[in-house]
């Protein structure tokens, strides 16, 4: 059943007049009245009709890019890249696309309200950045959001995350191997001849999260050191300077005698070398530490951190031809983008 103009207005109390005047934004409304209007409009799933709806074009000259943090350069190097890649044929405008970029700060209910906006505009295409949250209730609700956006027309590309199961409305999904690049990771520090060593994980509930861990301590297992202490081994935390640096004190309380500390990104990696400095710790003399990603300063910190590198530009690149049909979807809609290991300064044999 058509949600309409009039259910929205009814359901959150207001004016038909009113509902028309925040979305159409040419009338002040008061804060908490737009609100409730627009929370109404995300609980119904209304989407705005008009004269723009029945055009021949199904879809508009835009295309979303959803990211958790565009400070983080994990992201601002792939929406970067997506976005040097939607000019050209197909825009309306000159040939041009616009790109807007949408700050979820992580947040699941945020993602959904985006893309439920991106339906409104009858965007083009959609790039989902990033890890995915391992929720089954989201998952869910992404799933149903993002079929509808399919249906008007819209393409759907997913760029550093998994694919989302039980749904034929994704064009295209690049994800990474997180999992091998973490064991390679390991595997050069258990080569170094590394026995304890520490790992400070992103959030629990996130993909990337669990499928580097995963490859972390899969070449645990595979050295034969005992699994039952790697949870004591393991903090968590969000990919943060901060968290880098809280958690590493953390480690070392817990357990003094680490030689080595493995971060889940590079930003991460910054805030544990602090720590360790802070400790009087010296790297890689007396700790290693490495981190994840590759991004720009890993080569410019003192030492030069050792990292897994991915090809966020190139992904990102890849992603936006994609979102614009200007490359062909893999084989079976899903391309594995690999990691490399870059072994650098932060990194050598413990002491002793």
């Amino acid at each position: 059943m058509t949600v309409t103009l009039a259910d929205v207005a009814a359901h959150a109390q207001v004016s038909p007049a009113t509902v028309s005047r925040v979305l159409n934004g040419n009338y002040p409304v008061a804060a908490a009245t737009r609100e409730r209007v627009l929370r109404a409009v995300d609980d119904l799933d209304y989407v705005l009709n008009g004269p723009a709806s029945s055009l021949a074009a199904a879809t508009s000259d835009l295309l979303g890019i959803l990211v958790n943090d565009i400070a983080d350069p994990f992201f601002g190097i792939m929406a970067g890249a997506v976005q040097s890649e939607i000019g050209g044929p197909g825009g309306r405008a000159g040939g041009e696309r616009m790109a807007v970029v949408c700050n979820t700060g992580g947040s699941p209910e945020r993602e959904l309200t985006y893309l439920t906006l991106l339906q409104r505009q009858r965007a083009a295409a959609v790039v989902l950045t990033g890890g995915a949250l391992e929720d089954p209730e989201h998952a869910a609700a992404m799933s149903a959001k993002l079929a509808r956006l399919a249906d008007a027309g819209t393409r759907i590309v997913l760029c550093g995350r998994p694919p989302l199961a039980d749904t034929d409305a994704v064009t295209a999904t690049l994800t990474f191997d997180n999992r091998n690049g973490g064991r390679r990771l390991t595997e050069h520090l258990l080569t170094l001849g590394h026995r304890r060593i520490g790992y400070v994980a992103g959030p629990v509930e996130r993909t990337t999260t669990r499928h580097r861990l995963e490859g972390h301590r899969d070449a645990m297992a595979a050295a034969g050191i005992d699994s039952g202490g790697q949870d004591e081994l393991t903090v968590h935390g969000p990919y943060t300077r901060r968290s880098g640096y809280e958690a590493t004190l953390e480690l070392l309380r817990r357990a003094p005698d680490l030689t080595a500390i493995v971060s889940a990104n590079d930003t991460v990696a910054l805030g544990a070398s602090a720590a360790l400095r802070e400790r009087g710790l010296r790297i890689p003399q007396d700790i290693s530490v490495a981190g994840f990603d590759d991004l720009p300063f890993s080569v410019d910190a003192v030492p030069a951190l050792t990292t897994v590198r991915l090809p966020l530009y190139e992904a990102g690149a890849r992603a936006g031809r994609l979102a614009t049909g200007a490359e062909a979807a893999p084989p079976g809609g899903v391309a594995t983008i690999g990691a490399e290991l870059m072994v650098r300064g932060s990194t050598a044999p413990p002491r002793g």
